[in-house]
């Protein structure tokens, strides 16, 4: 019997490229059904009431911004440049890059001398925006992909590109110049002035506890209570830590959220302050 998704949630999401399986795996980790084969291009998710579509990420913006479908997922440089009527709900927290200029090695440019030059791009409305700011002209040439390659074969003076490592440019003989044009990375977007729509703020909701649950670890330990303040002070929690009594009348058990970049760090300070019995687990997921 076919089900009737007339009120689901309509979600965009990467269909290839470097956001696509990152954008699926949050997704999975926020308790949505996600597509197992890629010639897939729907993925009606009953149980949560939404109904994915697989897209291009550069038509995605395209979709929120004429209502076609709710929400979508796709990188902030790819939003900009399509200059659609969507807007930016949420950051992800993957896919991070920048935009930057590049010219051939051992020429020493600034950005006041792109005026004039031949730029090739691939987001050349996110470019010509960035210029028209700053009060500079210039010829831009729209390439789909490989633009570094623009500058040797003589169609461009300078690029501009996304820049994950660098690799590839210094590879094609080129060196970064001038200030980041943006830093992009992976956002939710819905239309422009649009009220959210059904469903929406679970899903943040859910999306926010994965964030979460990725850039935290939960710490245990023991402590003697005459030792306490100074655990406190190396972990406060995120509002206070939990603190539980032991047999012993003078220790007490205590429980918080850690940053995971700083995890080792503080494992350390505390076994210097007197703790012991110091674990930290990871956290699958969370509501705060």
């Amino acid at each position: 019997m076919s089900v009737d998704t007339t009120d689901f949630l309509k979600i965009a999401v990467p269909n290839k490229g470097s956001l696509a399986e990152a954008s699926a795996q949050m997704l999975r980790e926020a308790g949505y059904r996600q597509r197992g084969d890629v010639k897939e291009l729907v993925l009606v998710d009953e149980a949560n009431a939404v109904e994915f579509y697989y897209l291009r990420p550069r038509d995605i913006a395209v979709y929120v911004g004429e209502g076609t479908l709710d929400l979508g997922i796709t990188g902030r440089d790819m939003l900009l440049d399509s200059g659609a009527e969507a807007e930016e709900v949420m950051q992800l927290g993957f896919g991070a890059t920048r935009f930057r200029f590049a010219a051939p090695n051992g020429k020493s440019l600034t950005i006041a001398d792109l005026a004039g030059k031949r730029i090739a791009t691939s987001y050349p409305g996110l470019v010509e925006a960035w210029l028209a700011e700053r009060g500079l002209s210039a010829r831009l040439i729209e390439l789909d992909g490989a633009v570094e390659s623009s500058v040797r074969l003589g169609v461009a003076d300078v690029i501009a590109d996304v820049v994950e490592t660098g690799s590839t440019l210094r590879a094609a003989g080129l060196q970064l110049f001038g200030e980041a044009i943006m830093e992009s990375e992976a956002i939710l977007i819905k239309r422009q002035g649009a009220p959210n729509p059904a469903g929406f703020e679970q899903l943040t909701r859910r999306l926010t506890g994965v964030i979460t649950a990725r850039n935290y670890l939960m710490v245990d330990y023991n402590v003697r209570k005459t030792q306490l303040e100074a655990a406190f002070a190396i972990t406060p929690g995120l509002d206070s830590p939990t603190v539980s009594p032991l047999a012993d009348e003078g220790w007490v058990a205590v429980r918080a959220m850690i940053p995971k970049s700083d995890a080792q760090r503080i494992m350390d300070e505390l076994f210097d302050a007197g703790a012991e019995a110091i674990l930290v687990t990871a956290i699958a997921a969370c509501r705060l």
